[in-house]
């Protein structure tokens, strides 16, 4: 019989922390999760400002995650989804492409877009078809190469490259050179594929907050900093020292861990900048590209051509720029103003705020898709969650807080056996 008193703590309120403290609840333990700031949610965050849900950086939720079926409820979400495609601004022209095999409405758009040949339409058909059959744990096992050589091997040509490719998938994985790992490539194009981008009516923040709301018998610290954490003992910023027979940790790691001071994670940065604008110029639910390759900004959207929780008669629209050269704010803004009217023709309007996200995704080599649990263990006591241990992504963050929360309850079950 195992008892249920174990004083477990979990470091960090984002996705992966929640779901592990759903997987321990769930096995009957009641955890304690410490949180420096006052909310759930780690990275993924929304504020309300002026009436617009503004999520900290251009976040969405792949349906297709086999994780987030498993831990979110898509329906209480109300998940307001994109159309697969995306309009494209080249040549002061817009240029709408995308899956009309999912949604027949881009299928002429598509066939005369003038983006990529004949050629390059097939190749994306046989890519989808591939990709579809393809077992995600076959994925992660090949051999790694970049997104870039990938598509180039595949035989796409340089413009579909240029034009779609590398503006799209350069706003995933935030850094412009595609040299993300191939494995990347093929698992996110399988999710497009599969399901559908969609972000809650709520905003993105409505994903942790739901996760916060299904626990039961989890006690939550908020505004509490951890300073370090060795086995048996969490101590916290103030110097009051936890009793913990078992932590996960999913924050900040190497900060807090002797044995980890050299293995701090290097991280990608971004910014987003959220303008109020008077109309919308991209009409349909769709994510705006611009392939000229020495603009800052990377993609733009209107999240309110997606139904929110707030109202207003105004737009709202989004600009990621992945670099932004060290440009100071007020000369940020500027630009990307300039850049806006100049190949998207849009009028930016009102500037409501800009996020500068430093710690936006992890850069990691030899990707992954899941851990053993035994593997998340790093001493007697302390284990360690987070997407930083597997790949860059949602889904990776939830996988690998369960697997956390199940090398605890295995380390427990192995005690008293």
């Amino acid at each position: 019989m195992i008892n249920k008193e174990y004083k477990i703590h979990i470091v960090g309120a984002g996705v992966s922390g929640l779901v592990a403290a759903r997987v321990l609840e769930n096995n009957g333990f009641s955890p304690v999760i410490i949180e420096a700031t006052d909310t759930v949610g780690g990275r993924v965050k929304t504020d309300i400002v002026n009436g617009f849900q503004l999520d900290h950086g251009f976040q969405v939720l792949l349906t297709a995650y086999p994780a987030a079926q498993k831990y979110l409820d898509f329906k209480t979400l109300q998940l307001q989804r994109f159309l697969p495609g995306a309009s494209i601004f080249k040549n002061k022209e817009q240029k709408i492409i995308g899956d009309p095999l999912r949604d027949f409405s881009l299928l002429f758009s598509t066939l005369f877009s003038g983006i990529g040949n004949y050629s390059d339409k097939l190749k994306i058909l046989k890519l989808n078809s591939y990709l579809k059959k393809k077992k995600i744990s076959d994925i992660f096992t090949e051999k790694e190469q970049t997104t870039y050589s990938y598509l180039k091997d595949y035989g796409f040509s340089n413009e579909m490259i240029s034009d779609f490719f590398q503006p799209f998938f350069s706003g995933i994985f935030l850094e412009i050179e595609l040299a993300t790992s191939s494995r990347m490539f093929e698992f996110v194009y399988k999710m497009f594929g599969e399901g559908d981008a969609a972000i809650p009516k709520k905003g993105i923040q409505a994903i942790p907050n739901q996760l916060q709301q299904n626990l039961k018998n989890t006690t939550f610290l908020f505004n509490t900093e951890v300073a370090s954490i060795k086995d048996g003992i969490v101590t916290l910023s103030t110097g009051e020292k936890l009793e913990s027979n078992f932590t996960i940790v999913t924050a900040n790691a190497s900060h807090l861990i002797s044995n980890l001071k050299n293995q701090a994670t290097k991280w990608k940065s971004c910014n987003t900048l959220y303008f109020e604008t008077e109309k919308r110029v991209i009409s349909k639910k769709l994510i705006g590209l611009i392939p000229k390759g020495d603009t800052l900004i990377n993609n733009i959207f209107y999240h309110t051509s997606l139904k929110t929780d707030t109202k207003t008669n105004k737009e709202l629209l989004s600009v990621t720029v992945i670099d932004s050269k060290n440009i100071l704010e007020e000369k940020l803004v500027e630009q990307v103003r300039k850049e806006l009217k100049e190949y998207c023709n849009i009028d930016a309007g009102v500037f409501i705020k800009l996020y500068k996200i430093s710690n936006a995704l992890p850069k990691l080599n030899n990707l992954q898709y899941e851990m053993l649990p035994s593997e998340t263990r790093l001493t007697t006591n302390v284990f360690l969650a987070g997407d930083v241990q597997l790949n860059g992504s949602l889904n990776a963050a939830m996988i690998s807080g369960e697997r956390a929360a199940l090398g605890v309850i295995e380390t427990i079950a192995n005690t008293i056996s």
